[in-house]
């Protein structure tokens, strides 16, 4: 019988480049058990041929078999996969591929709508004029529910009562929730009309102050990321004197009913201010 060398785990660890943990992880899968456990001292050996062993799973593994796909090579004792087998791999490869491929499409075309964003002028001052607007107040589950909302709900009733727009068209909505909540948002949805109608049980007409300063500032993206433009907002209105007045309103210039990728939608968010 040849004589086998026996290393410690640490030592096998150093030579083949892998933490302990990782042995001891593999041990519990089954997929590389110890030569040999000291029985009074607990400590593991490893053998020369297990080198391989480790080298094999390794390289398995680069190839996109798990943990417990290579067991069960292990337990059939082929230890190398059919052609079957390879040929499952390659498919899912190809689709992971597909996937990462429409992934880095869509990450471009974000910084390139993000690169467009930079080149326009995002905060402005502004004075907001007396209006008169079709109200309809209501809690919705989401943030997407805010176009449903506009498109089946109140264009419909508004087009029923005849309501007339001014152009070019300015609707808005106003949080009335007192904390934030990503459910049963509380929320008023306001659209500029001509003159006031008659309410309904849906719309409700009123007519809204002018407002003398506001501080405005395009928001690019979906709805649920308004806070990365308040934050931004906010630190201007801060660092340029100005204290809020009244309740923010958020435009809507695109959106769902006219652009098919999110990252596209405009919302303005409109801060009543006054200097401090």
């Amino acid at each position: 019988m040849s004589y086998k060398t026996k290393l410690k785990i640490g030592e096998f660890s150093n030579m083949m480049q892998l933490t302990v943990k990782t042995l001891r992880h593999y041990e519990r899968k089954g997929l590389l058990i110890p030569y040999d456990v000291d029985e009074w001292t607990g400590y593991r050996y490893y053998t020369v041929d297990q080198m391989q062993r480790l080298n094999n799973i390794r390289g398995l593994q680069r190839l996109g078999f798990s943990l417990d796909e290579i067991g069960m090579l292990y337990e059939e004792e082929s230890h190398a996969p059919s052609i079957s087998q390879l040929t499952s791999k390659i498919k899912e490869t190809e689709e992971r591929l597909r996937m990462l491929l429409d992934r880095r499409e869509k990450l471009l075309k974000w910084i390139r709508s993000l690169k467009e964003i930079s080149k326009m002028g995002k905060i402005s001052v502004q004075s907001l004029p007396e209006i008169i607007v079709a109200s309809h107040r209501e809690v919705i589950p989401s943030y997407e529910a805010i176009g449903e909302m506009c498109c089946y709900v109140i264009g419909p009733e508004m087009q029923r009562l005849g309501c007339k727009c001014p152009p070019p068209g300015y609707c808005f909505t106003i949080e009335h929730n007192k904390e934030y909540s990503p459910t049963d948002i509380d929320i008023e949805y306001c659209e500029q009309v001509e003159e006031m109608g008659k309410d309904s049980f849906v719309v409700q007409f009123k007519k809204l102050s002018a407002v003398p300063m506001a501080i405005c500032m395009k928001h690019y993206g979906p709805y649920d990321r308004f806070y990365e433009s308040y934050t931004e907002l906010f630190k201007y209105i801060e660092e340029h004197g100005y204290k809020i007045a009244d309740k923010p309103r958020c435009s809507y210039i695109d959106g769902v009913w006219n652009k098919a990728n999110p990252e596209l939608w405009l919302s303005i968010i409109q801060v009543p201010v006054e200097k401090v």
